[in-house]
């Protein structure tokens, strides 16, 4: 018995090193550091050309759909005009095609026809006449043929008078209306086509948020694809912290933050979406089992848009996990 309680005893000075050693060692970190980060919408201009108006400047605030600035565009309307005349022309000539000829151009027919109406009415009679008289003997054969050749004559003038009444009453040939429909459409893609330049050359704000910067003033030349300003929407405000390797099996996509700052007032809720699959300043000497607890990743979370408002980019914050 008293060989048990010696041994027990002895034991007790290394169970309370033990105790002590856990006691010592630190407890994971809850709090890293980080800052506030924003990714702008730069807007640009689809043509080149001079900038001729800026409506906002820096550190205004627009909406979504506010003018922002526009180029020289006095060659675009131009082209916008000159197509629009071209389609009144396309338009007019495949109209023309569909209704016939005008009503004056077919009162002069009616007066062609008439004319030769009489004509074929006064040779009938006189026909008629010559064939008495030779009936008679009074007249040669010769004659009477020449009466006869004139009646024919007559006839088809009229015949061919009223034809051409009918054809001026009918629209245009069906190859020659479905050429004329697609000159019309023609000129409508190409006045469109005028317009959309036109349009490129006034920018609206796509997004609604503070102008973060603009990148050139009025009398500029801005070549096309350039951005002219940059708007930082909220929802486009984020914070990168860095967690040590040791903590890093605590994160994972979709998990909550909270996030907090000098003067953002009560922490901030944020989402994690992106968790780095490289450590962050970190050499190669550093991996190993001795110093992989200095290895640190990057994740980013964003907050929901209402609240992003209270962070700045460039604003140092501290994150805790949820």
């Amino acid at each position: 018995m008293n060989i048990l309680f010696n041994r027990c005893y002895s034991l007790v000075p290394h169970l309370l090193a033990g105790c002590l050693l856990a006691g010592c060692q630190p407890a994971p970190p809850q709090h890293f550091q980080g800052y506030a980060e924003g990714e702008p919408v730069r807007v640009a201009a689809q043509q080149s050309g001079v900038l001729t108006s800026l409506a906002v400047q820096r550190g205004d605030t627009v909406q979504t759909g506010t003018a922002l600035f526009s180029l020289e565009q006095a060659q675009e309307a131009a082209t916008v005009a000159q197509s629009q005349a071209l389609l009144a022309q396309a338009q007019a000539q495949a109209a023309n095609l569909g209704t016939g000829k005008r009503a004056p151009e077919i009162a002069v027919i009616d007066a062609q026809i008439a004319d030769a109406r009489a004509r074929a009415r006064l040779s009938r009679d006189q026909l008629a006449r010559q064939q008495a008289l030779r009936a008679k003997g009074f007249i040669s054969v010769e004659a009477l043929d020449q009466a006869r050749t004139q009646l024919a004559r007559d006839q088809a003038h009229l015949a061919e008078t009223e034809a051409q009444r009918s054809s001026a009453r009918l629209p245009g040939r069906a190859d020659e209306r479905s050429a004329a429909a697609a000159q019309v459409d023609a000129a409508q893609a190409q006045l469109a086509q005028s317009q959309v330049r036109l349009a490129q050359k006034s920018q609206t704000a796509p997004v609604s948020g503070p102008v973060e910067d603009s990148f050139y003033r009025v009398g500029e030349w801005v070549a096309a694809g350039q951005p002219v300003l940059s708007i930082l929407p909220p929802q486009n405000i984020k914070v990168r912290f860095f967690v040590p390797e040791t903590r890093l099996a605590a994160l994972h996509a979709g998990g909550n933050v909270h996030i907090s700052c000098d003067g953002c007032g009560a922490p901030i809720a944020a989402t994690v979406r992106f968790i780095a699959q490289q450590a962050e300043y970190t050499p190669p000497v550093l991996y190993s089992e001795n110093n992989r607890h200095r290895l640190v990743y990057m994740v980013e979370a964003w907050p929901a848009p209402k609240d992003a408002t209270r962070l700045h980019p460039g604003q140092p914050v501290s994150v805790t996990l949820q």
